[in-house]
């Protein structure tokens, strides 16, 4: 018998006109997967890949000017349509689909494009997993972690389709050999867990460093985010649970 095809995630980034579907389309998808050994850990495989596409509208010169992408060069290109299912529900079957900030790609990969395929948002479980981290952008992770094996110039230039996926996944392999893909789908399932406050007189501080004054302000605020980060630290406060940078004293009662 052959061996069962191995477990496959696929990270994907997209180069669009804009944010909001449909008024915005897709002109590039860039892909890496990142697959289980036989060692029983991930890492990269195979040689990934990217396409443009036409997004059947012009890209406005705000977007050109993130990814030097040219009306001319996606003009004879196929449609979305034509091109996504192949990308985002390749075979081997893939376990779940990946990418930094998911949320965005989501609204362009629809369950029916994706098979209704998972989704690990690596910018959420970066939140978990790296809170010491200055900054929680793909690039930023990338410096300040000099993940192993990474080709610098194979991640260049950054927000291009390919090389942005390229990066994602060295940050996807380490938090699935850290955590698991159970563990990565449920934190990508909720809101981003902010490790410090994002704005305000106390940006910067611990939850647990802010007044109760302090995070009833934060709890009223319009981003999903602040507010789930708001309410796990309340819940704190009311014997739940944890948020924020842990201190090493207590990562010593965690082990």
């Amino acid at each position: 018998m052959p061996p069962p095809p191995p477990q496959i995630i696929r990270v994907v980034d997209l180069e669009t006109t804009g944010p909001a579907p449909p008024a915005h389309g897709v002109c590039e998808i860039g892909w890496q997967d990142v697959a289980l050994g036989a060692d029983g850990r991930w890492d990269l495989q195979g040689e990934g890949g990217a396409r443009l596409v036409n997004p059947g509208r012009p890209i406005p010169p705000v977007t050109q000017a993130i990814h030097h992408i040219l009306d001319e060069q996606v003009a004879n290109e196929p449609l979305w349509h034509d091109v996504a299912r192949a990308v985002l529900d390749p075979w081997p079957r893939r376990v779940a689909l990946a990418a930094h900030r998911a949320d965005y790609e989501m609204k362009f990969c629809t369950p029916a494009l994706t098979h209704n395929a998972q989704w690990i948002c690596t910018w959420k479980c970066a939140l978990r997993l790296w809170p010491d981290s200055p900054s929680f952008s793909n690039q930023v992770l990338r410096y300040w972690r000099k993940p192993e094996g990474m080709e610098h110039e194979r991640g260049l230039p950054a927000h291009r389709a390919f090389p942005d996926s390229y990066v994602t996944a060295f940050h996807l392999r380490d938090m699935l050999n850290e955590a698991g893909v159970a563990q990565l789908i449920e934190w990508s399932n909720l809101p981003g867990l902010l490790p410090a406050v994002r704005q305000g007189p106390d940006r910067g501080k611990n939850w647990h460093e802010i007044s109760d004054e302090s995070l009833a302000v934060q709890l009223g605020d319009r981003d999903v985010d602040v507010r789930f980060s708001a309410e796990t630290e309340l819940a704190r406060r009311r014997g739940g649970g944890a948020v924020g940078r842990q201190t090493p004293q207590g990562r010593l009662f965690e082990d």
